[in-house]
């Protein structure tokens, strides 16, 4: 029941910060490098240096760099302008269609940005260039007319983050009220795809999106992992102001542990997002939230601790809902909604088409199948695309077995 293609967030050294501290890693090496400028600024210039000696190695004029660098940067315009020519006729090779969410083909970028980690030998890491590519891509295709994506608002949300992960910044994005809006907004087109988080890898199922798919017609066309990183923030940046935190639950189960030792008097208040924690917060000196540093931003907080989550590894699954299936992307993730008869062994009797085929289940949750007092629907995620064959030949066997099926996706598993 492992599964081997998700990648698992690599922990952070760092433990969950004290009231008053900030951990921002790459903010060192700036830092250091700012004050090594003011320690050389003003001095006078040294005497030249002797030419090195045969065999040594010359220091790179930095002028000709400078120069190079610029030449590539030109040259790398003039494919990114090249690029977004040949996605314009891509877009008339695919005849006239009627909006940007039919140009969007979630297989064919995870082939695209698979193919980016694979070619990378460094010195920027995976993540790095397939958030670079992503943007090209997103910008390509917001030619046509931005996709629009719905996600848990306001805006600042962690959700917001994992749209701009997945989709990049050249789309319009549509904060909505609750985890139903954002389903019913895409059922009825207002919106193109939506996000919505579905679990967390300390605090488990998300079960309100779970439910939705027990009546929705939607489909999920792709997950986005998120390393999330929690903050609290206040309007004066002093913790011993606060009286009260405000937050999402999840957000108040990862952090249990430094709110108990650093707040254990401060009064909890649990609200929608975390962005709305922020937007409460900032209207009083006594007021805090708990939300990502983005939501301070946006709400013009200060950060008077973070990171403050209790595990390193703190990481969210966001699913990406539309409203059709799409072809296999070769890495994919098949979601089942199972209804399963009531009977000895019926788990373990719609689990074995799997099995018996070496299809990897990689993930199972149970929930009231709102069918009838004490019947169950049984989430499962299983490698593979619906339309490979060992996964038809699974599927067919289940209905044979299950009371019901209901494929709720096939989509490629999420990429850096």
């Amino acid at each position: 029941m492992t599964d081997k293609s998700r990648k698992t967030p690599k922990a952070d050294s760092k433990s969950p910060a004290k009231p008053g501290t900030q951990t921002p890693a790459a903010a060192k090496p700036a830092a250091a490098k700012s004050a090594t400028a003011k320690k050389t600024a003003g001095k006078p210039k040294a005497a030249p240096k002797a030419a090195p000696e045969a065999g040594a190695a010359a220091s790179p004029d930095l002028a000709l760099l400078r120069e190079r660098i610029d030449g590539i940067d030109r040259h790398i315009q003039e494919l990114i302008g090249e690029r977004a020519q040949f996605a314009n006729q891509v877009g008339k090779a695919k005849g006239k269609l009627a909006a940007a969410v039919d140009y969007y083909r979630p297989e064919r970028e995870a082939q695209v940005l698979r193919r980016v980690v694979d070619r990378n030998d460094g010195p920027l890491n995976d993540e790095v260039l397939v958030r670079l590519f992503r943007e090209i891509m997103s910008a390509c295709l917001a030619q046509q007319e931005p996709l629009k994506i719905g996600f848990l608002g306001p805006e600042g949300t962690h959700s917001q983050q994992a749209v701009y992960k997945h989709f990049g910044h050249s789309i319009h994005g549509l904060p909505l009220a609750s985890i139903e809006e954002v389903f019913q907004e895409v059922e009825a087109g207002s919106a193109d795809f939506g996000v919505v988080p579905v679990e967390n890898s300390t605090q488990g199922t998300i079960q309100s999106t779970l439910d939705m798919f027990l009546t929705s017609k939607l489909k999920i066309s792709g997950e986005v992992e998120l390393r999330v990183h929690q903050h609290l923030l206040s309007r004066s940046g002093r913790i011993e102001d606060i009286e009260r935190v405000y937050s999402h639950p999840q957000s108040f189960a990862q952090c249990k542990a430094w709110l108990r030792e650093y707040l254990p008097k401060a009064e909890k208040i649990a609200v929608s997002s975390n962005a709305e924690a922020a937007r409460r917060a900032r209207n009083a000196d006594d007021a805090a939230a708990i939300a990502g540093a983005s939501a301070g931003s946006v709400y013009g907080l200060r950060t008077v601790a973070g990171p403050i989550e209790d595990r390193p590894d703190n990481t969210t699954r966001f699913l990406v809902i539309g409203r059709e299936l799409f072809t296999p992307s070769g890495n994919d993730r098949t979601s089942l909604l199972i209804f399963i008869k009531d009977q000895p062994g019926a788990l373990y009797n719609v689990l074995s088409p799997f099995a018996k085929r070496g299809l990897s289940m990689n993930r199972i949750e149970s929930r009231p199948g709102h069918t009838g007092r004490w019947q169950y629907a049984f989430f499962v995620d299983i490698g593979g695309h619906v339309q490979e064959p060992a996964m038809r030949e699974a599927l067919e066997e289940l209905e044979e077995l299950a009371h019901e099926v209901k494929v709720l996706g096939s989509y490629p598993v999420a990429i850096a």
